[in-house]
């Protein structure tokens, strides 16, 4: 027996012993743990958030199957006559001073997004971003009432929660109109509209789909120029019911002056969530 503690000497054989517990049981008062006891446990991280492509339609293997829907004519206006099309690698949107969606407008649309038999459905909070290239012609004027070339809408509810619109004001320009939560507009302009024309222009929207802390985001680049990059967050991006869907092709009213026969080309339409 030790005289000064009364217990028996820590051989090293019993202070190995003893170490040995503290690796499964808790270190024993006054020992040094050994170097793997020291090292931080390692958890696996929780994955980032990254893009995830949803939606890459091909117009030569999908056609118009890469759509929830179209809306060709619902009245009838113009039998006998597709305004819908495939061209080349590009959806083309073709429309006619004659068309008529109502008595005072036209609308030649396609809507949602469409993979195989998978509707892809834009929920409360996603953020998403849709991209694709839109050639806009001379025929495609900017007008003094509504002429929308994109929207984003609640699945079969109420009016658009933005657009892109070009408008005549002093000159033609290309808009943004957004509906804020008072159901108010506001009008954002992106550019002038005619140095647009007639040439592929990149078109991208990123927003997230919320009453409260949502946000929309647009740009255009011309080439490898970017003409506008611009975002708000006055803007109202969700609606209780159903789910949101994208729609492109033309919806104007009749009542502008300088309507002609026109048509819109979009190749290349891309959709990624944030998940």
């Amino acid at each position: 027996m030790n005289e000064n503690t009364g217990s028996a000497p820590i051989t090293d054989r019993r202070k190995a012993m003893l170490l040995g517990a503290g690796a499964l049981g808790g270190l024993v008062a006054g020992t040094t743990p050994a170097a793997a006891d020291r090292a931080p446990v390692r958890t696996s991280p929780a994955a980032a958030a990254a893009w995830q492509l949803k939606w890459s339609p091909n117009p030569a293997t999908d056609g118009l199957s890469a759509f929830e829907g179209l809306e060709d004519d619902r009245s009838g206006s113009h039998p006998g006559v597709k305004h819908i099309s495939v061209q080349g690698d590009s959806y083309r949107f073709d429309m006619h001073t004659g068309d008529r969606d109502g008595d005072d407008r036209q609308r030649n649309e396609c809507k949602g997004m469409r993979s195989g038999g998978t509707v892809h459905k834009i929920g409360k909070d996603q953020t998403w971003r849709i991209t694709y290239q839109a050639f806009w012609p001379s025929s495609l004027t900017a007008t003094t009432k509504f002429t929308h070339i994109m929207q984003m809408k609640v699945q079969d509810v109420g009016g658009p929660l933005w657009t892109l619109t070009p408008r005549q004001k002093s000159k033609p320009t290309l808009t943004v109109l957004t509906l804020r939560d008072d159901d108010s507009n506001t009008e954002h302009v992106l550019a002038d509209y005619a140095p647009l024309q007639n040439k592929w222009i990149g078109v991208e929207f990123e927003f997230k789909a919320s009453n409260s802390g949502g946000y929309l985001r647009w740009v255009l680049r011309d080439g490898s120029t970017t003409v506008v990059d611009a975002r708000t967050t006055a803007v109202d991006l969700w609606r209780d019911v159903n789910y949101l869907r994208p729609k492109w092709g033309i919806y104007r009213s009749i009542e502008s002056s300088g309507l002609r026969d026109c048509y819109q080309l979009i190749r290349n339409y891309k959709a990624y969530q944030l998940v």
